[in-house]
């Protein structure tokens, strides 16, 4: 009965962590879905541009002797810039009809931004400063790690003010417009590359943030860490369904927990393959995502 109880404590604390992890998959799931809204494509590059504002962040503070704070700050900031110069030269200037230009301009720019980060480091991972790693608050038999609580919260502010921005200023009302009819919202004198441009840029805040948070949580910043960044957003993207960013909050924190849960009973060299697994099944039994309505199939 001791050994059921304790394995019972162990999965749930495990799933709980999971949850608090999984805010960074939801901010980048939002940063994606931001995108697709707006455009109605996919923005491949922004898992990379996250990951390099990161390492742009961890440079200032091996250099300055930089707090943490000021290190997210300067993340969010990078990311924010590379996502404007994404948006300039893999959207820009493609017709709009033409999706898989897009998507692959994009994915040339993730490779790029990729390789750029590979040999600044030589691919070699690098330790990232934490916060409240030493803070443990005991519930119960049950324990919350400072640093993940921390990730969890910033999370939500940056999504309270995401929100915030796109239903309540004018940039909001523009860029919901823009994704509704574009054409309609140019007749309206609605600016739409300025506005798809602010919105990649908005992405790009989101992922900065996002990228800090995963290496915070993680306690190491490594090049390899972008691709799975890209999957696991994009997993986020579909399990929530495109172009919803409720959805895509849930599904983070949804698909956090289900891969801490395995990484927990069948180990890390599984973790990823259950979380591929999950996908499969929405896309079989709910393909367009958590709220949608209709399945429409070919």
């Amino acid at each position: 009965m001791e050994d059921f109880l304790y394995e019972a404590v162990e999965i749930i604390q495990t799933i709980w962590d999971g949850i608090l992890f999984g805010s960074t998959y939801a901010l980048i799931g939002i940063g994606f879905t931001l995108i697709f809204g707006a455009m109605g494509k996919l923005n491949m590059a922004y898992a990379g541009a996250a990951i390099a504002g990161a390492y742009v962040g961890l440079a200032v503070s091996l250099f300055f002797d930089a707090t943490i704070i000021f290190v997210f700050a300067v993340s969010a900031v990078i990311s924010t810039l590379l996502g404007y110069i994404v948006y300039q030269t893999c959207f820009r200037f493609i017709p709009t009809h033409n999706h898989l230009a897009a998507l692959m301009a994009s994915v040339g720019g993730l490779f790029f931004i990729d390789e750029l980060i590979v040999l600044a480091t030589l691919g070699s991972p690098m330790n990232f400063p934490g916060l409240f790693e030493d803070a443990y608050f005991e519930i119960g038999p049950f324990g919350i790690r400072g640093d993940l609580l921390f990730v969890f919260l910033i999370g939500i502010v940056s999504t309270l003010l995401l929100l915030y921005v796109l239903f309540k200023t004018r940039l909001g009302m523009a860029t919901r417009a823009v994704a509704q009819q574009d054409i309609a919202a140019q007749l309206c004198g609605i600016n739409i590359h300025r506005t798809n441009s602010i919105t990649f840029s908005i992405a790009g805040l989101l992922g900065g943030i996002a990228g800090a948070m995963t290496a915070a949580a993680v306690g190491v910043l490594s090049p390899v860490m972008t691709v799975p960044l890209t999957i696991k957003g994009l997993i986020v993207t579909v399990i929530g369904g495109l172009g919803s960013i409720p959805g895509a909050i849930i599904a983070g924190l949804f698909v956090g927990a289900f891969e801490n849960f395995f990484l927990y009973i069948r180990g890390i060299d599984e973790r990823d393959m259950y979380v591929v697994a999950l996908l499969f099944i929405f896309l079989i039994f709910r393909p367009n995502g958590i709220f949608s309505k209709t399945i429409n199939r070919d």
